[in-house]
């Protein structure tokens, strides 16, 4: 079994995130890190107490749901409601933010953001170049968990 590096690690955790998500038109997760600490997660989804994507359907406005708010932007708001500073952080996201996304993790302080999905044409890179955001492009890391339940029981029996 192979250790994932931490990039790979994060993005698999975004990856996760992203099974969240209750807009079927995009499934995507993000996850904010600092010091390779989880500062927070989001998925995109409706707001709270209100009807989701899956059961009410989508809410599109310039053909974009208007009823989803964006993992980022749930992952930003997270930290905002704990009282969590994201200045310095790394954003591994599923998917390339789209410009509204990139400015609000452009404005929170966001210093990186990993990404192994591209997003239909934006104005987030031109806006992360200007605000000298890093813009790492990774391989989609493999879906496959390898959890090792072999190795705990055999260790678990060493000890008995």
């Amino acid at each position: 079994m192979n250790r994932p590096s931490w990039d790979e690690y994060f993005l698999k955790v975004a990856m996760l995130v992203s099974e969240r998500a209750t807009c079927p038109r995009m499934h995507c997760g993000c996850v904010l890190v600092r010091d390779k600490q989880i500062l927070s997660t989001g998925y995109n989804g409706s707001i709270p107490g209100d009807d989701h994507c899956e059961e009410a359907g989508c809410m599109i406005v310039d053909n974009h749901c208007v009823r989803t708010i964006h993992a980022e932007m749930n992952a930003i708001l997270q930290c905002s409601s704990h009282g969590i500073s994201t200045h310095d952080a790394i954003a591994y996201i599923t998917n390339m933010p789209c410009t509204n996304c990139a400015k609000a993790l452009i404005t929170a302080g966001i210093k990186e953001i990993v990404i192994f999905s591209e997003y239909h044409d934006t104005l987030a890179e031109e806006f992360f170049a200007k605000a000298k955001v890093n813009i790492k492009r990774l391989h989609m890391p493999d879906k496959l968990i390898e959890y090792d339940l072999d190795s705990f029981t055999s260790a678990k029996k060493i000890k008995n």
